[in-house]
Formats: C-alpha cells, structure tokens, sequence
C-alpha cells in the first residue's frame, strides 16, 4: 500500500484545520428552509402565556401568533405548525372545538393565513387531544377506551374545517389505523385535493412528551400505549410507514426526534417523499434547563442537535428554535 493510503501519508485532519476548511467539507448544512416552527394559540388570553416546562415558548394569543408568523417568514422558514388550546370549558367528550368553524384553532389559523398568505406553509395539528374532556386523542367507547373507527369520522370532518380555514398541510397526528385515508378522502370530496398530508407515521409513546402536555393544557387521563407506538419496537414503524404511503400521505413523520435517529434513518432510506422529523418539547427543555445550569453551551448544543437530526436523513424539522436558529443561518 503506498504510504499516502495510511498513517503517516494519510493525516484526515488536515479537512479539519480552519472554520473555513470545516465549513468547506461539511457533509451536511441546515438552512433556514428545513425548519419549521410548531405554535401554540390558546383562546380567551390578552396576554401570551409563558410555559413554565419549555422556558422562552408561550401559548399565543391571536395577535401575538400573528406576530411570530411574520417573524418566521422574515427569517426565511418554510412552515408554521399551529396547535389550538380551547377554553377547559368548552372542551367535551367528543372534542367539539375541534371541529366548530370558530375554534380556536380554526380562527387561528384564518388569522396566520390573512397575515402571511403563502408566503409560510400554514400547518394544522389535526388531533382531539388539545379539545377532549379527556385528553385522548380520539373519542371514548363504554369500557373507556378508544374507538378508532368513531374517531375516523372526526377527523374526517376536521380536516375539511381545517381546509376550510386555510391549513396549507395538514397533520393528522393520533396515530389512529387508517386515518391518513380517511382524512385524504375527506379533502377530496370537498375539492380540496390541492391540502397536503403530513402523516405522523412514526409517532413513539414516549416520555419525551411531559412539556407539551403543559403546552396544550392536557387533561389526559392515563396514558396513549394502546395507539402510540412502542419504544421497544423498529419494524412495526416500517410497517406503519407502507400503511400512511398507501394511503395518500404526501409527506411523512418521525417524532419524537432525537431518541429515534435510527428510526428516522431507516424512514429515509425507504421512501421517496419528504420525511419530517418532531425535536419534541422534552428535547427542547434538556437543552434550555442544562444550558441554565451552565452545563453545556446552550447555542451550540441546539445546532448540535439539530444537525444530527438532518444528518440522520430529516429533510425538515419542527423545531421549536425554528425562528432563532433561522435567523443565525446563512440564506
């Protein structure tokens, strides 16, 4: 072997010597595009709400929401994903806000689109819990459990209010069996066959969620085991993932991110459509409480992170540093 094919010939850090030469070799880049902002809206506030468990997210008021969707088209991200959070008392068994014209998150979502138009893909959380007494994410059979075939009929008609009110993309996130069809079928049949789905395909029961639960104002009770998928499991995500594409899913989802990078890669490696990748709300508040506690460098450990996401195989990623991150980017 010549002696430039090992050491001393071959020294591999000679690609590592400046930030220009590092910049130059990169093997993968984040741009502003790639990222999209998950939001919160929630209904009767003057004032945005701060969440105590994600430091720096609030729930939005309306005009704040506003606020923050001309802030991300002027930091050049593609996308703003909205979550509605109703009033406890206008929550009911069936989650009827989120299927009212003049839910929360319907409103909202008029608003976002009236504000920016198309110049930010308007995204919609097509899901019950944020509006269930209950906090599952479908409704409730007599034993308390949840009926997957009554929810379908739900989330039909969720998806055409939320087509109705302006959603670019919606994202139908219950994990509920044949959802993506059923949702698809109902944008068709009111002509509205030019709304895209982003499925949740991979979408892991995992304990990463606690801080989103305070985002929404949850009030589940127990748990979601019996239609999130388990940690434990690889192949059921595959299986999952042919299920949303034979269905009609334009794009589709891992979440959460970080915990299942091989999850994700292996998502990447078996389609052809753009794969999205949720840095969910237990990620986020890792890095901001050991950055408070001065135990990492908050900035680079978001950068950090958020590459390896990409590197795994992301083409976007909700992330709820979208617009932050954006703005410290190269166009």
């Amino acid at each position: 072997m010549s002696k430039y094919g090992s050491f001393p010939g071959a020294r591999p850090r000679r690609m590592r010597t400046s930030p220009a030469m590092r910049r130059m070799v990169a093997e993968t880049r984040l741009h502003p595009a790639d990222l999209i902002l998950p939001a919160f809206v929630r209904e009767g506030v003057s004032e945005p709400v701060p969440i105590a468990a994600m430091p720096g997210v609030v729930q939005h008021t309306r005009d704040s929401l506003r606020k923050a969707a001309v802030e991300a088209v002027e930091a050049g991200i593609s996308g703003i994903m909205l979550f509605g959070v109703p009033e406890d008392a206008k929550k009911d068994a069936v989650g009827t806000p989120g299927t009212d014209p003049d839910g929360i998150l319907q409103v909202a979502l008029r608003d976002v689109r009236a504000e920016v138009g198309d110049e930010l893909l308007v995204m919609s959380d097509l899901c019950l819990d944020e509006t269930t007494d209950h906090g599952h994410c479908g409704v409730l059979d007599e034993q308390g459990r949840v009926d997957n075939d009554a929810t379908l009929e739900r989330y039909a008609e969720m998806a055409q209010v939320q087509a109705d009110a302006g959603a670019h993309i919606v994202g139908p996130s219950g994990m509920m069996d044949g959802q993506v069809g059923v949702v698809r079928d109902a944008l068709d049949q009111i002509g509205r066959e030019d709304v895209a789905i982003l499925a949740y395909a991979v979408k892991y029961s995992s304990a990463f969620y606690g801080p989103f639960r305070e985002a929404v104002g949850s009030s589940l009770r127990g748990d979601r085991k019996t239609y999130q998928q388990d940690p434990a499991n690889a192949r059921e995500s595959l299986r999952e993932l042919a299920l949303d594409l034979e269905e009609g899913a334009d794009m589709v989802m891992v979440k959460p991110a970080g915990p299942y990078l091989d999850i994700l890669a292996r998502v990447a490696d078996a389609v052809d459509v753009p794969v999205v990748a949720y840095q969910i709300s237990g990620e986020y508040s890792m890095i901001e409480a050991a950055a408070e506690k001065g135990w990492i460098d908050r900035d680079k450990a978001i950068l950090e992170s958020l590459t390896g996401i990409k590197r795994a195989g992301a083409r976007n990623i909700l992330t709820y540093w979208a617009t932050e991150v954006a703005q410290n980017l190269p166009r």
